[in-house]
């Protein structure tokens, strides 16, 4: 099982204690088809509501563990309007429109599900009665608009070589009256661009690049072993290609990571650094990486470039000459509606895939 799945799944097993019954025996229905990610959403989601029930007075239970269904059974749809109004204007972070979506989303889960497939000993619905199952949830983006959001936020064709050739180089200009920054640079620099540049030219999620042994990467077959989000199967790494370019960056940072690093022989992170305090490397954080990126980005003068929109400014020139499928694949996509994001970022994008086919027929 990969790093962040482990933790996952430990915090799953955490919080379900506190849950009621019958959220536990939901999520145990759902653990075979869910990874651990997935069903701690789901849980963090009953927390909020089920903690708003009890702040509402919609339940006489004194904690999330003992409201009963039939308080459940008893919601109208003015209730669940309410909630949906608490969502979009809670103080402390009021929710976007996706993620309210999401969070009705897992309750429409948990009602059907209690509804329609759990029975009691005398083989009833253990929910008799469903009120979410009055609630549409409307998709709140389509690829198109997704498009457009990124349009113009990504890094096209030269300005890929541009990025990578900045951290190797440019950055530390940029830096030179900041000792301690150029310190850092010095440090990283190679490691830093390694991972840039391989997700540049793989698309890898960061979580991919986190969870990355070095027994994972194949340089002679420029294959990457990665668990793929939404497989929940621990047993099976999916192998995904990365660009020929990326090889030397990745020599570059092997011929160095055990020595720049002082690597203890157990650590078979591929990508490591040194803690404040610590004299061994350990597995980089993906708020590191994430950091990493803006931090350089910034320098850039691409202050909205993120490791995500990394994934995306690959998956776009990817597309330029390879078909829809293949690109899904590539980004481990479960459906090809996602991968339409990039068949619709610019007109430009289109003509010159179009273009470009056209050439090598």
């Amino acid at each position: 099982m990969n790093l962040q799945k482990r933790k996952d799944r430990e915090e799953l097993e955490r919080r379900i204690p506190a849950m009621p019954w019958y959220v536990d025996k939901f999520i145990n229905y759902k653990l075979p088809d869910l990874s651990p990610s997935s069903l701690l959403e789901y849980v963090r989601d009953y927390e909020i509501f089920l903690s708003w029930l009890m702040a509402e007075g919609l339940t006489s239970a004194g904690k999330m563990g003992d409201v009963p269904l039939q308080d459940l059974e008893r919601l109208h749809m003015d209730s669940v309007d309410h909630f949906r109004m608490f969502l979009a204007t809670k103080k402390d972070s009021a929710n976007t429109r996706t993620t309210i979506s999401r969070k009705l989303s897992s309750l429409r889960s948990l009602f059907h599900y209690l509804s329609q497939i759990a029975e009691d000993d005398e083989f009833y619905p253990l929910l008799k009665r469903n009120v979410m199952a009055k609630v549409s949830v409307k998709r709140t983006h389509k690829p198109k608009d997704t498009a457009a959001k990124l349009e113009g936020k990504l890094l096209q064709e030269q300005e890929i070589i541009e990025f990578i050739n900045y951290i190797k180089q440019d950055y530390a200009h940029d830096v030179a009256t900041n000792k301690q920054a150029l310190y850092a640079h010095d440090l990283n620099r190679i490691r830093d661009c390694c991972i840039v540049s391989l997700i540049l030219n793989s698309g890898l999620r960061v979580s991919e690049v986190v969870n990355l042994n070095l027994d994972d990467i194949d340089i002679k077959k420029r294959l990457l072993y990665v668990f793929r989000k939404g497989k929940n199967d621990d047993t099976f790494k999916t192998p995904v290609y990365f660009r020929q370019d990326a090889i030397p960056d990745l020599e570059d940072y092997l011929g160095q990571r055990d020595t720049r690093y002082k690597t203890p022989k157990r650590e078979k992170a591929m990508f490591l650094a040194i803690a404040n305090g610590k004299k061994e490397g350990s597995r980089m954080t993906k708020r590191a990486i994430q950091e990493m990126v803006i931090k350089y980005a910034k320098r850039f003068g691409k202050p909205y470039l993120s490791v995500h929109k990394l994934r995306h400014s690959f998956a776009t020139d990817y597309y330029l000459s390879n078909d829809l499928y293949k690109t899904q694949e590539q980004l481990g996509h479960a459906s090809p509606e996602t991968t339409q994001i990039y068949a619709h970022l610019t007109d430009k994008t289109m003509a010159e895939a179009i273009d470009r086919r056209q050439e090598e027929q």
